[in-house]
Order: structure tokens, then sequence, then C-alpha cells
């Protein structure tokens, strides 16, 4: 159970898109901004506290040495040096802890909302967005912000404090010296400002290829049996090869950057303090400052120098952590789909649809999909919907869950305008079955219940798949309905899964049905068993069904024929195949073909009954 002090993960992170990635940032934060000030005080103690341990060596030397209460006084050194050294360390391990928090709390928060995000984008966004890239973003750009966080903002805070404290105690001992301490910093700090443009510009060319080398993968795993089946894994291998080298490329300027970096201020740092050293030495020998004072100082000047040396790094690295955020506000700056936006009836619909002028243009192109669609469908009635690849098919019924909404015209569902139903209402009242099933890789049980909004019991979940006509073969497995189907139901046949489909959507009993072309992957004998079951389910319910074989439009109310968008048919089977048109010409086509299958089937047949009475003894 989650702690109720704990900052909630799930927020909206809209405001966090804005033009100051610094302001977006801290907005990140919210509800973590208390813990990881206390971070930076933590390691702000954690400076104190080592600074600590080199003034009492100082004052060790010059007063506890000479002093003749020397062995009264010696535990009491010790026992301060070890308190301050345990300050330092419980000090550093509370700042790193808090800091964790934040940074995982903040990377939580990114996750949670990027994946809701992603699920709520509208379909002309997903069309547009590749998946290797959003997987990128989601994954490796979210794990940088996380660790810069964790790692890089707090890793300046405590050298930014570090420089403070030792900064002011070397000013105590002299002013002088501590001027003369500091005088190469301003370069290292312009050094580290010139790697922070340079190495985030690289960081984010590297960042691109990176998506693009991680969706060439994804396509290529998710596309790997037509790779085999073609035997493409040669080109596909040089295909990569390619891409690989360009990241590799890009990732070696970014470590050569890294790699002048590190050398540059070294020596930089080196000067510094060897400067600041010999200073000191030459100030002690004069009488100006004491062995302790410069023992001291030694302490301080090298916990002040080195990690500023550090501090480029971090700086280059919080770059990288910029990039990824922008990176990320690129997808949240994407609308969500407003799914919950519109009326929610009480009553199922019945199915009473009129499209009238209907036109539609896809996002961000230009040519319209569908001119002036007309028709009108009552009650329970089936519509089939024909045409060639492109003809408008599947964009016409995406309209009527409102997965994209049409550009011009009137589309009625029930008398009322269908944009003025929410989509979520829509999509819980009509069920679609896809041309290509999709199962999720967990059981069969889950998949067919998949997206219900009540519970259900065992037998409507066996009554279901009997109607789909895959409760028998559900049966056979070892496992039965708790079989597990494998990534995207690899583990079962294509007549299978979308038997599998079926029985999904006949469970959730939708008031409207869209058949998109469900049976054009299965062999014929499935196709027949898909078939009967479809004829159940079809029953007094408003069914869409896109199909290429007359055979299975036969008995619509209606048919649609299509062509560029456009519906150059119209009527029922009897009207269209006795007029001159595509339809009767389809008709025709299919005919024949079958007749010529049946006349060689049965030309088979009759040469394989000669052969076996040739071979009969007379």
């Amino acid at each position: 159970m989650r702690n109720i002090m704990e900052p909630s993960a799930n927020i909206d992170l809209k405001n966090t898109v804005t033009k100051g990635k610094v302001t977006g940032l801290w907005r990140l934060m919210r509800g973590y901004h208390g813990i990881y000030l206390a971070a930076i005080i933590s390691v702000g103690l954690a400076a104190l506290s080592r600074t600590g341990l080199y003034v009492l060596l100082g004052k060790f030397v010059d007063e506890i040495l000479p002093s003749e209460n020397i062995r009264q006084l010696l535990p009491l050194v010790v026992i301060g040096l070890l308190l301050l050294a345990l300050l330092q360390g419980g000090f550093t391990f509370l700042g790193g802890r808090l800091a964790a928090k934040t940074a995982e709390g903040v990377a939580r928060r990114l996750r949670n909302y990027l994946y809701n995000h992603l699920q709520r984008l509208s379909f002309s966004q997903n069309d547009r967005l590749q998946t290797g890239d959003l997987l990128q973003r989601s994954t490796s750009d979210v794990d940088t912000v996380r660790r810069m966080f964790a790692e890089q903002v707090i890793g300046i805070g405590r050298i930014s404090l570090l420089f403070i404290v030792n900064f002011a105690a070397i000013a105590l001992i002299d002013v002088r010296l501590a001027l003369i301490s500091v005088a190469i910093i301003p370069v290292i700090l312009g050094i580290s400002l010139f790697f922070f443009i340079k190495v985030g510009h690289a960081y984010e060319v590297f960042q691109e290829q990176e998506a693009r080398l991680s969706n060439q993968l994804q396509e290529n795993l998710t596309g790997v049996r037509v790779v085999k089946a073609f035997a493409r894994q040669e080109y596909e291998k040089d295909a990569f090869e390619v891409e690989n080298e360009e990241k590799y490329q890009r990732g070696r300027k970014l470590t050569l950057m890294h790699a002048t970096y590190w050398p540059t201020t070294d020596v930089l740092a080196g000067v510094q303090m060897i400067l600041g050293f010999y200073v000191a030495a030459v100030m002690a020998l004069n009488g100006e400052i004491t062995v302790g004072m410069y023992i001291a100082y030694a302490g301080f000047l090298v916990a002040l120098i080195w990690p500023i040396r550090n501090l480029g790094r971090l700086i280059a690295d919080v770059s990288t952590g910029f990039v990824s955020f922008g990176r990320i506000q690129k997808i949240i700056r994407l609308d969500e789909e407003p799914l919950y936006e519109g009326e929610y009836p009480e009553r199922p619909l019945r199915g009473e649809i009129v499209f009238d002028q209907v036109n539609f243009t896809y996002e961000g192109e230009e040519g319209e999909v569908l001119h002036d669609i007309n028709f009108t469908v009552r009650p329970g009635q089936k519509i089939a919907i024909m045409g060639g690849t492109g003809s408008g098919k599947t964009s016409l019924v995406n309209l009527l869950p409102r997965f994209y909404d049409y550009s011009d015209g009137h589309i009625l569902l029930d008398g009322a305008e269908l944009t003025t139903y929410s989509r979520d209402y829509l999509r819980q009242q009509i069920g679609i079955v896809m041309q290509e099933p999709f199962l999720f890789s967990t059981t069969i049980r889950q998949n067919i219940t998949y997206g219900l909004t009540r519970e259900v019991t065992e037998e409507e979940v066996y009554e279901a798949a009997k109607a789909a006509a895959v409760h028998e073969v559900i049966l056979s497995f070892p496992d039965g309905y708790d079989t597990m189907v494998g990534e995207r139901g690899v583990t079962l046949s294509g007549g299978q899964k979308q038997r599998i489909t079926l029985a999904r959507t006949i469970l959730r009993d939708p008031s409207l049905l869209i058949l998109d072309d469900a049976t054009s992957s299965v062999d014929t004998e499935t196709e027949e068993i898909i078939r009967n079951a479809l004829r159940k389910l079809m029953q007094n319910r408003t069914t869409f069904l896109i199909a290429h074989r007359v055979q299975s439009v036969m008995d619509a109310d209606l048919i649609l024929v299509l062509e560029h968008g456009r519906i150059i048919q119209s009527g029922a089977h009897v009207e269209l195949v006795n007029q001159p048109g595509t339809y009767r010409r389809i008709y025709n086509l299919q005919s024949r073909i079958e007749s010529e299958l049946e006349a060689e089937l049965a030309g088979a047949d009759v040469i394989s009954h000669g052969k076996l009475a040739l071979a009969e003894p007379a």
C-alpha cells in the first residue's frame, strides 16, 4: 500500500511543457521540492563536516601538538575527528538517499504519465509516431532524467557547497590566498559551459540515431517470420549495420568530447593546486600563516579544486538530461484524445445510422479519403462494404467509433450527431473484429475477457468460446483456458486467433458490430466455421461487414461498393448483380474462378477413379 505521505505518481504533466526546461523540471518535481531541498542541505552539512576535519587538524598541529597536555587532549582530538567523519558519512548517505527518492519518484511519475498519455493519444498521432522512438523516449530518456536528479544535480549542489564552505575557510586564513586559490576556476567553468553546449547537441543527435536503431530492431523482431520467409537475413543485417555504424560514429564523437575534457581540466586543476601550494608554502616560510594553517589549507584546496574538475562533467551530463527531458516534452506536448467528452445515453444503441454528405481527410494530409458518402441504415441491418485496396472501406467504418472525426457532412446515430457521443461510450457499444487479430502475451481466458467493464462467470466465457467455435480447440490444449498464447499469439494458428478475438467480441455483446475482413486470412474450412459464428453474432444487431468475397456479402441488406473514396454502387445483391458495374464484374470473376476450380477438382476425381479401375484385377 502506498504511503499517504508519498507524492502522487499520477499527475497531469502538461504544465511541465514550457520554453524554459528548468521551469519544466521544477514543476515535474511537484511534491518532492522539500525532499530534494533536504538532500541538498544534507550534502551541504556533509561538506561542512569535511571542512571541519581540516580545521581540527590545523588546530591540532598549531595548538595541541606543542601543548604540555597533549596526552589528555589527544583522545578528544581523535573523538572529534571520528565524529566529524561520521557526520560527513551520515549526511552524505542521507543526501544520497533523499536525492534517490526524488529521482525514482520523478522517474516513476514520468513513466506512469507517459504510458497513460500514449494510451490516450489520437489515432492520427499514433499514425505518425514510430514505436521504436516512443520506446526510446519512455525508457532511455526517462532514465537519463532520473540520473540527472539522482547524480548530476545533487552532485552540482554538493560541489557548489564544497566550494562555498572551503573558499570561506581559506578566506578566514587569508583573503589573498583565497583569491589566488580560485584564479583558474573561471577558465575551468568556461570550458565546462562550452562542453555543456557541445555535448548537449551531440547527445541529441546520438539519441535520435539510437531511436532509429531501436525502431529498426523492433520492426525486424516483429516481422522476423517475413524476414526468414523471404531469406532477407543478410539484407537486414547489412541495413542494421549501416544504422549501427552511424550510432557508433555519433557515440564516438560524444566519447571523444568527454575524453578531451578530462585531461584539459585535469591539467588546469593540477596547475591551480600547485600554484596554491606554492603560494601558501611561501607564506608559511615568511611566517604569514602557521604550519597548522598550511596543512588545513592543503585540505581546503583539494576539497575545493578537485570537485570543480568534476563540475564540468556533471554540467555536461546535465545537458544530456535537458536533451532527454526536451524529447519527453515533445510527447507530453501532444494533445490527448478527449475520450470522455460527450454524451453517455443510458440505453444501448439501437443502430440507426445516417451518413449525409460525409467527407473525410486524414489529419496532416491534403487529399480527401472519403467523398460525399450518403446512405441510411435501419436498426439490425447488415451493411456490406466492398472495394479495392485503398478505396476507403476501413476509413469509413473507423468513423463510427470515432477513431477519426469526419471533416464535413453529418453522421446521425439513433437520430443524434455522432460527434455528440463520447468516444468512450461509442467504443463500449461497438464491437470490432479486425482483419489481423491481436492477442496479448497472456492466457486465453484473459484475452477473451479483455476490455470488459463487468465481472463475468466461467460459464459466460465458455458460452462465448462455444459461439465462436473455439471452445473445443481451447480444451485440447494442456492448460485449457489458462494456456499462454505467447507474444502476439504466436503459439496459435491464424484461425484460432481470429476465433478467440471473435469470442472476445461475443462476450462484450456489443450493440453495433464492425467486421473488417475478418475471414480473409484463414482457410476455407476455418472461414466457414467463423462465418457460422458470425451469423449468430450478427442477429438483430446493426453490422458493418468489410469483405472481398461476394459469397460473404450476398445476404447483406445493403451493399456499398467504394472506389477512390466514393460510393459507386449501392443496393442488395439481387439488384447489383443484375446491373452493369464493378459488383457484377467481381461476382462474375469470382464465380468463374470457383467454377473452374470445381471443374478441375471434378476432373481430378475422374482421373483418380480411372486409375483405381485400371489397377483392379480383371
